[in-house]
């Protein structure tokens, strides 16, 4: 059941930060955009990008596996992701929902019109209800250190287990950075939103804390 689960958190991921099937680029440069961008580091437990100015601690004894996600990206010209982590690997067994951590760019241009944010969630729920992931809301402003972002919630149910998933969208520098958090309650997601900071910089000292579930 934990790679089912892995193989849903997988898709629906993809599809929130490179959801290419609903873009018309003008942009034809083959160079994948992870080798055009600052991927950023990780040091200390924490994941710093100087090119967006934000950084994410992280949660000690997560898994990294942010090659493999750019790896099964559908077109890395036009989307990257920068960090993709998850509590366990996807083949460990376990009862509840494999809690994860992925944020992702995509090219503005890709996207001809959108003007702020919130129209970024627009083809994004098409695809997300497609495989049954329901919105529990609109999009609505969640400022984090006072940048301007859009936050969605969702939520569905597997094998009587709840996946919560919430995702930060904002545009910056020409891009559209997303945030996308999954756990087993609201509560678990809204703790790993907390490690997301803009503009300045995170404590180094010491292991962050497990999640709690």
């Amino acid at each position: 059941m934990a790679s089912c689960r892995f193989c849903l958190m997988l898709s629906l991921i993809l599809s929130m930060s490179g959801s290419m099937l609903f873009a018309q680029s003008a942009n034809h440069d083959s160079t994948p955009l992870s080798a055009t961008l600052d991927p950023g580091e990780t040091s200390d437990g924490f994941y710093h990008n100087n090119f967006f100015g934000f950084s994410y601690r992280i949660h000690y004894g997560w898994l990294d596996r942010t090659d493999e996600m750019r790896e099964a990206s559908t077109d890395g010209t036009k989307a990257t992701v920068l960090l993709s982590l998850f509590e366990r690997p996807p083949v460990a067994q376990g009862s509840d929902v494999n809690s994860a951590i992925v944020i992702a760019v995509e090219s503005l241009s890709s996207y001809p019109g959108l003007k702020n944010a919130a129209q970024y969630f627009g083809p994004i729920s098409e695809v997300t209800e497609a495989k049954g992931i329901k919105p529990v809301n609109e999009p609505y402003e969640f400022p984090v250190d006072g940048k301007p972002i859009y936050r969605r919630d969702f939520m569905k149910q597997i094998s009587g287990v709840a996946m919560h998933q919430s995702t930060l969208v904002m545009l910056s520098r020409g891009y559209v950075l997303s945030f996308t958090f999954i756990g087993s309650s609201d509560e678990e997601v809204q703790g790993l939103i907390e490690f997301l900071r803009f503009g300045r910089p995170a404590k180094t000292s010491g292991n962050p804390p497990k999640a709690s579930k």
